[in-house]
């Protein structure tokens, strides 16, 4: 006597087709998903119905999305960026101009209000103070977007970004030329 049984892995559409209950198939759904937090360790099965129960965790998930707005500029700014690392690694004398304007507004504005670091080493701000220092465009250390980063020179692993503000308004009269 053979017996057929049915696959678990049914989709919930197939068996929409069937006149079945609804309460019965939220009761199948429900098993199904059971069976797939059954596999996920403690924490993350934890960690998914803190954030499927609470409406401050979906408010919050909502204000992250990013909306067109938000992409379209995001997608300028790097854009921006990769023109302005692909001309800083092209044209030496921009990048020579880039740095002497740094240079400029550090010692007009002070190094604090060029740089976003505030917990700059003493060693490196007195390098960066010298002018022994090179500039890129390089990941942000802390945000991993593209930023104007600048590098003390020696055996100093340190990557500084400038401030955002001042990274835009430099990109942009650099690209233009």
């Amino acid at each position: 006597m053979q017996t057929s049984t049915m696959p678990v892995s049914v989709s919930i559409i197939q068996l929409q087709s069937f006149p079945v209950n609804a309460h019965l198939l939220t009761i199948l759904y429900d098993l199904c998903m059971a069976d797939f937090m059954d596999h996920l360790p403690s924490h993350e099965r934890e960690r998914i119905r803190k954030r499927m129960r609470s409406p401050e965790a979906y408010e919050a998930l909502r204000e992250r999305v990013k909306g067109p707005e938000d992409l379209e500029k995001e997608m300028q700014r790097s854009e921006r960026m990769a023109e302005l690392n692909f001309t800083l690694e092209s044209e030496p004398k921009i990048k020579d101009r880039l740095k002497s304007q740094i240079e400029k507004d550090m010692r007009e504005q002070g190094i604090d209000a060029v740089m976003e670091s505030e917990k700059i080493p003493d060693d490196v701000k007195k390098m960066i103070e010298q002018g022994k220092f090179t500039v890129a465009v390089s990941s942000h250390p802390s945000t991993h977007d593209d930023a104007l980063i600048i590098m003390p020179e020696g055996n100093v692993q340190e990557k500084i970004p400038v401030k955002q503000s001042l990274s835009d308004q430099y990109a942009a009269v650099l690209v233009k030329e």
